[in-house]
């Protein structure tokens, strides 16, 4: 299914749809592409950072939000991610004045890196009124730090269990973005880990997502990251999945299939909290009225069109009812419990009996508990959705592979920037 979903047309004239209601579209997303580290098991759209070309960015992504607001749009809740957001805290801050003024939010969530915690950004992320922020940590083992090419970068375990202990009680919520499935990760350094998140940090929310690859990169990663002895983690997901919800559900409630928090923390995929969102930025998706949308890949061609004042969307998916059901009962189930009443009258009455097969397939296999007001998913159930969202993700990564490849040249040309300047603009 998720392969399907992800067969964009070359059509930007739906975009945004007839039958959208702009004032009902709360959630609001920001795509910043710019890394100084491009890390090898990344699969969202990021290039290197550079200070000119980040400058022109954040210009043309007021232009862009100004097209929306123009358009009747009036989020309410904002979710900025990359890339790293941060790499630029002085125009992350105006970015984020002007959307505070152009939108009545109520909620800021901002994704981050270890090397970002530093004073001065963690107060401006606080007068900025930004109430969850993401740490992507991914690991605490410094040979994992290692093989992953963050340990340069981003320093030690040691150094990062500092770092969030710094930034831990700053924000409503301080979530964790952890992996687990990394080639060579044993179960000693995932329990390590566990130990350090739920007993020397107590940090709010700690999502644990498996490795997810495009699927045509995914051989050159794991060849990136093993050592000479070949280890590599293949067919163990389940038994870590399980060591994960075993050791935080004593003390984490499950927002998700794979988010685990000790309060009302937001989850950690905006796209399940949410039945539309909007994207801005270069790479950046929308599901808005059944229609999925994407922008350009290009940096170049997003400024040169936001510049024009015209829609960046080059790509969209008209999705059909059926199309519609699977992908919100994906989506949906993935916090574990699905409303009937909600759901049906979204469908008017038509989703138990459209999606019959697959509603009795997942009960009789054990993965669905139907207590007659809702569905909720079993620890069975919840694997097997970490499986579904995973793939569902994959197809989005595919999808993002294709339009970077659209993009080559421009990516090496990036590529091939002075050294000098990089390391000036890093």
């Amino acid at each position: 299914m998720s392969q399907r979903l992800m067969r964009f047309d070359d059509n930007a004239s739906a975009w945004p749809p007839r039958d959208a209601e702009p004032g009902s579209v709360r959630q609001l997303y920001i795509h910043i592409p710019f890394c100084a580290q491009l890390c090898p098991f990344c699969t969202f759209h990021r290039v290197r950072y550079e200070t000119d070309r980040t400058m022109t960015y954040f210009s043309a992504l007021r232009h862009e939000l100004a097209w929306y607001r123009n358009r009747g749009f009036r989020f309410s809740k904002l979710y900025i991610g990359g890339g790293t957001p941060t790499v630029n805290a002085d125009e992350l801050e105006s970015l984020l004045a002007d959307v505070r003024e152009f939108f009545p939010l109520q909620e800021i969530s901002v994704e981050t890196n270890p090397q970002e915690l530093t004073e001065p950004a963690l107060r401006m992320l606080e007068r900025s009124g930004v109430n969850r922020l993401s740490v992507g940590v991914q690991s605490f083992d410094d040979d994992q730090l290692e093989r992953m090419g963050r340990y340069q970068t981003y320093g030690s375990g040691a150094q990062i269990r500092e770092r969030l202990g710094a930034a831990q009680g700053r924000f409503d919520t301080l979530n964790v973005d952890m992996m687990f499935n990394l080639p060579t990760q044993t179960a000693e350094s995932l329990d390590d880990d566990l130990s350090v998140l739920a007993d020397e940090l107590r940090v709010d929310q700690v999502s644990y997502y498996p490795l997810m690859v495009a699927p045509a990169a995914l051989r050159s990663v794991r060849l990136q990251m093993a050592d000479d002895s070949g280890r590599e983690t293949a067919g163990r997901e389940y038994e870590f999945y399980r060591m994960i919800r075993s050791r935080l559900t004593s003390d984490y409630g499950m927002g998700s299939a794979w988010c685990f928090s000790r309060g009302d923390g937001a989850i950690d995929e905006y796209i399940v909290d949410e039945d539309d969102y909007v994207g801005v930025g270069s790479g950046a998706l929308s599901y808005v009225a059944g229609v999925a949308a994407s922008t350009t890949f290009s940096i170049r061609g997003y400024v040169d069109t936001m510049a024009k004042k015209h829609s960046p969307t080059v790509r969209t998916r008209q999705l059909q009812e059926l199309e519609r059901m699977r992908y919100d009962l994906l989506v949906k189930l993935f916090a574990l419990r699905m409303h009937k009443n909600v759901i049906e009258a979204k469908y008017a009455g038509r989703f138990a009996s459209s999606l019959r097969k697959e509603l009795l397939a997942l009960r009789l296999t054990g993965a669905l508990r139907d207590t007659g007001t809702s569905y909720e998913l079993t620890e069975k159930g919840a694997y097997l959705w970490v499986i579904l969202m995973r793939e569902f993700l994959n197809g989005v990564n595919a999808l993002r592979a294709e339009m970077r490849h659209r993009i080559r040249g421009e990516l090496r040309e990036l590529d091939a920037m002075p050294k000098s300047t990089r390391e000036n603009a890093a």
